[in-house]
Parts: structure tokens; C-alpha cells; sequence
């Protein structure tokens, strides 16, 4: 068959091509080795290209890892890690808080949180038994409800079942190894003082955050940032905050504040101590007071600090301001003289003195007497813008700010006429905040400089720059002076412990009930000064409606009451202060009121 035959020239041909095919597979191997042999041929002027190759290639494989290990976090499980993620950061490490001798006011301590991926918890009903066997003070029915809450399509759900664990919880809590049932990292706020400058100090809330005090200012200080960029994870990592508070007088003024309050019936009480050289606040205590351990007890409507927030009508002791305006003016001199011997009429108004003595009397005898009269006259002399610019200049009139997020603002009268610069003269028509009468009259007394009150720590060389000079030196020193008469021979020899030269100011006020003053119901204040040749404390009392006591002759005023506690307060805690008894009186301690031969000079021991 033709077409099944070789013939020898076709077997020549298939020959050639067969050597043609084994001589062609070498030359493309030549080929192929040719191109690749000088990447891999070890010259040194392209190994830069090789290297750059390798990190290309272990970049792009990096980069596919990490995309899988997000893809596959997200596609599972990942809802409840993100929860986790975004809640611990909220928790944050705050720095500590100490007094002015470094004694530990506030601090964190590491525990634990549980919580809780519902939708990895298979029976509820169980879990919820379980737990609250061991957490009895959970809330089964408010449990079972957030258990309630069903897998999602990105996750497992996450819920917190209690915050800030003891050792011994968590032990049992992990025993009973219920799946979807966790532990989280968390720090809890303490207060190993208890009550002690509760209203300085303020609280924070679960997370970590200041909800009042001192604590809520140190959260404008920028911590949350430091928390937020990881650079404060724990309180170690943040510089402490100093206090002006003094740990040892604190507890002793509220100790007495107390014994005070209970004795004399009162329905609040408050006291502060302020260092009138430098502004910085030593002690404050307001009661009823609150643990801030415990901090739902400060939601209570009696719990305010009554020192910043409260506003009341301040009595007499307005009457050494009207002094100081009148004085330093030069209008009034400390010889000056007032007829007392008639009340002031205002149309169906009048004003009258409390113990008068219907004469003449020199500017000493209107403070030591608290003449109304005398004041309101002294007051009328200056005229109603004089007075009203010199309140305004003492910060009388508007808000007192300081470091404490907690303030008011003065109740003033909308229309200001003659009355009102009468009544206002010694304490009544205006209300304004403790905090800023002691600022005003520790401006009278060191010399003529208001300072604003401070919680923090405050050098001299700092107050100095701070200070607004308001009144002369020789008007500061015609207040000392009055005000130690006022201890020797006046109102305030309450507070007169011997050593110290204590000078002071009582200040009896009726409060407002249904529009109209209530003459049973008074509002009562002390301040005291020490030692009055060069001041350096002073100290604050007030109680809101005190009763008379078996030894009180059934008075309720402030000698009797506010002026006791703070004679009290004065005699425990001047040795903390370090202030040294003084057993013979100054030599000369007022020398301008010597030179001006003023009244009762020779009465101030």
C-alpha cells in the first residue's frame, strides 16, 4: 500500500529533523540561563537590585497576612473584641492627689471587670443563677435582660456585668468557668480618707472620669489625652496632684464642725481655713458631708459644699467691708464719729440696732457694737456707686471662680437705691458665697491684696504675682485693729485664746422665708484672724439654723454658736499650723492707730 511505505529519502528527512530538534532544545536552555544567571550571579553592582527584590516580595506577603488575619477577626468573633478594645481605654489611670505634706488623699488601685459575650453564652438562664450566687448584689431580672441580647451578624455582643471586682469575687466568678464569661484590667478610684475634704476632692464615676471637684478639674488638664495617646497607662506615668489642703487640720475642723453642729442643732454647718498670705486653702468642710468612696450619697439635695455653692445673706461680717470703704476713701478716719442715737427711716422701713446704744459713737465703738445705725450712715457718706464699684473691686458681685468646677453667683439687687446700700452695709440684700466674703476680708487683713482663693499649692513668689492690691496698707491696718478690739471687748472674745492675738467679726443674719426675714430662723457666721499684728489665717464658721443650747442664755446668735466652734477650732489646730504662742502681747501692733490716738487703743493687749 502506498501510503504505509518509507522510502529512503523520507527516512533521511525524518533523521534531519530529529537531530535538528536535539540540537534546538540545548540552545534554548543557553538562552534561558543566559538571562536568568546575572540576577543571581553575585556581583556587587547589583546586589541593591537584588535586595530591593527581596523586600518587595517579604513586603507584599506581610501585607497579605495581615489583610487575612483582619478579614478573618471580623468575620467571626470580632464584634465583642472591638467592644473590648473601645470600652478598656475609657477606664482611665488618673494621677494621684496628696496634701500639702504628701499624704494620700486619692488613688488607684488595679482590679478586675466581668463581663459578658451573650452570644457565646449557651444557657442564660444557668449563668445568670450561677452568678448571682456569687454576686448576690447583682440584679437577676436586669442580668437575664442583658444576657437577653442575641448573637449579631459581625459578633458575639458585649456587656458589662460588674465593674471593679475584689480578689475574692473574681476567684469565684472564674470558678464556676461559664463559656462567654470574662475578666478585663480595670482601676478603681479610693479615698483611704473616707469623708475627709470630700467636697474638695469631689468623685469620679466607673470609668474613670471626674464627675465633680478636683477631680473634674484634673480632667481639663488634659489627662484623657495622655490616656488617649498611651502615655498614662497606669497613675505611675502621671506627676501627682498637690493639694493646699493640710490632711491633719482638716480632720480636726470637721471633728469639731461636728461636735458643733450636733450640739447646737443645727440643720448644716460649714468651716474653712485659708491662708491669707498666699490664697491657698488649708481646710474646708461642709456638712452633712459625703463618702466619696460612695459617691450616689453626694446626689442628696443637703450635700452641697456650702462654702462654693451655697449663697447666703453674710450679716455683719459685711460690716468690716463697709469699714474699709469708708476708710479708704478718706472720708471716714478712725476718729470719725455716728449718731446711733435715732434708727434710719426708708419709707416703711426701718433699721434699728440689736443691742443699741442710742449715742455717738466713734468708728471703733459702730464695729464692736454692730451698729446698724453707725454702718448705714457710714455707707450713706460713701454714696450708692461708690459702694457698689467698691463691692465689684472685692469680687462681691460677680462669680468666684477657682479650681473647683462648683460655684454660684451672688443674688444682687436689680435696682440698687439707698436702702439697698443701707441694708447691704452689714450683710442683708446681698447673698453671696462664703468663699468669697473670707476672699474679701483676707484682702483687708494682709495688707491689701486680694488673692483668689486656691485649692492647689501656691508659693509666695506665685501669690505675689497673683495679687490685685484693692485698699491701702493703713486701711488694712485700721481693720486689724478694730478687729482685735472686737476680740478684746466687742462681739468676738469667743474666740479669744490667749497666745495667738486673735481678731474677729460675728455675723447674725435672718433668713428669707416666703419673701419675709424670719426672726426665728437665723443664719449664723464667725470669721477669726491670727495672729492680727501680722495675719496669716483665717478662719470661717457658719451654721444654718442653730438652736439655742443650756448655756447660751437661750440666744442663737453667732457669738454663742459660731463663734464658740471657732474659739474650739483656733486653740486644737494653731499648733498643727505651727504657729507659735505669742505670751507676751506685741510690743507695738498697730502703730499708725497709736500715732492717731484711736479709740480703745489702749483696750488691745
Amino acid at each position: 500500500m502506498p501510503n504505509s511505505t518509507f522510502q529512503t529519502g523520507d527516512l533521511d528527512r525524518f533523521d534531519v529533523d530529529q537531530g535538528a530538534q536535539r540540537q534546538g532544545a540545548p540552545d534554548r536552555l543557553t538562552r534561558l540561563s543566559g538571562l536568568l544567571m546575572p540576577v543571581f550571579r553575585l556581583r556587587i553592582d547589583r546586589s541593591a537590585s537584588r535586595v530591593a527584590t527581596l523586600n518587595i516580595a517579604f513586603a507584599c506577603l506581610f501585607l497579605l497576612i495581615a489583610a487575612r488575619l483582619v478579614v478573618f477577626g471580623l468575620a467571626s468573633h470580632g464584634t465583642a473584641f472591638v467592644a473590648r478594645v473601645d470600652l478598656a481605654p475609657k477606664t482611665l489611670a488618673r494621677p494621684d492627689i496628696i496634701d500639702r505634706n504628701g499624704e494620700i488623699l486619692a488613688t488607684d488601685i488595679r482590679t478586675v471587670s466581668v463581663y459578658a459575650e451573650p452570644g457565646n453564652i449557651y444557657d442564660k438562664d444557668e449563668a445568670v443563677e450561677l452568678l448571682t450566687a456569687v454576686l448576690p448584689e447583682l440584679n437577676a431580672t436586669e442580668l437575664r435582660a442583658k444576657l437577653a441580647s442575641r448573637k449579631g451578624r459581625n459578633g458575639a455582643g458585649f456587656v458589662w456585668v460588674k465593674r471593679e471586682l475584689t480578689p475574692k469575687q473574681q476567684a469565684e466568678v472564674h470558678r464556676l468557668g461559664i463559656p462567654g464569661i470574662g475578666f478585663m484590667p480595670d482601676h478603681k478610684r479610693v479615698y483611704p480618707n473616707g469623708v475627709a475634704a470630700a467636697h474638695v476632692l469631689g468623685a469620679t464615676n466607673l470609668d474613670g472620669v471626674g464627675i465633680a471637684g478636683i477631680e473634674k478639674y484634673i480632667d481639663t488638664q488634659g489627662i484623657s489625652n495622655l490616656n488617649a495617646f498611651g502615655m498614662a497607662r497606669e497613675p505611675g506615668d502621671l506627676k501627682p496632684v498637690q493639694l493646699s489642703i493640710d490632711l491633719r487640720v482638716q480632720h480636726a475642723m470637721r471633728d469639731e464642725l461636728a461636735q458643733g453642729m450636733a450640739h447646737f442643732r443645727a440643720k448644716s454647718a460649714a468651716s474653712m481655713l485659708i491662708d491669707v498670705t498666699t490664697g491657698e486653702v488649708i481646710s474646708l468642710a461642709s456638712l452633712p458631708d459625703f463618702d466619696p468612696n460612695d459617691p450616689a450619697d453626694a446626689l442628696q439635695p443637703d450635700r452641697i459644699n456650702r462654702m462654693a455653692v451655697g449663697v447666703y445673706e453674710m450679716g455683719s461680717t459685711f460690716k468690716a467691708l463697709t469699714n474699709a470703704m469708708a476708710l479708704d476713701s478718706g472720708k471716714v478716719t478712725i476718729n470719725s464719729t455716728f449718731d446711733a442715737r435715732e434708727n434710719l427711716h426708708f419709707g416703711r422701713f426701718t433699721i434699728h440696732d440689736f443691742h443699741g446704744t442710742h449715742r455717738v459713737l466713734t468708728l471703733p465703738e459702730v464695729f464692736i457694737h454692730s451698729s446698724n445705725i453707725g454702718t448705714g450712715r457710714m455707707a450713706l457718706a460713701m454714696g450708692v456707686e461708690a459702694h457698689k464699684a467698691f463691692l465689684k473691686k472685692l469680687g462681691q458681685l460677680d462669680r468666684m471662680r477657682t479650681e473647683l468646677p462648683e460655684s454660684a453667683m451672688p443674688i444682687v439687687p436689680s435696682h440698687w437705691g439707698e436702702l439697698n446700700t443701707v441694708t447691704i452695709s452689714y450683710g442683708h440684700g446681698i447673698a453671696v458665697t462664703p468663699l468669697q466674703a473670707v476672699a474679701a476680708v483676707g484682702a483687708l487683713i494682709n495688707g491689701g491684696t486680694l488673692l483668689r482663693p486656691t485649692f492647689l499649692r501656691r508659693s509666695p513668689e506665685e501669690a505675689q504675682q497673683a495679687g490685685v492690691r484693692v485698699i491701702k496698707p493703713e486701711t488694712s491696718e485700721a481693720i486689724r485693729y478694730i478687729m482685735r478690739l472686737n476680740a478684746t471687748v466687742g462681739s468676738a472674745k469667743k474666740a479669744e485664746i490667749p497666745g495667738y492675738f486673735v481678731g474677729g467679726k460675728t455675723g447674725t443674719a435672718e433668713k428669707v422665708v416666703h419673701g419675709r426675714y424670719d426672726h426665728n430662723r437665723l443664719f449664723t457666721t464667725f470669721m477669726a484672724a491670727l495672729p492680727m499684728n501680722h495675719p496669716r489665717y483665717l478662719f470661717v464658721t457658719i451654721y444654718d439654723e442653730p438652736q439655742p443650747a443650756p448655756e447660751t442664755h437661750g440666744y442663737a446668735t453667732a457669738a454663742y454658736n459660731a463663734g464658740d466652734t471657732t474659739g474650739r477650732m483656733v486653740e486644737r489646730v494653731a499648733p498643727l499650723l505651727g504657729l507659735p504662742m505669742q505670751f507676751e502681747p506685741p510690743r507695738t501692733p498697730f502703730p499708725l492707730m497709736a500715732r492717731l490716738h484711736a479709740w480703745g487703743v489702749d483696750k488691745t493687749p
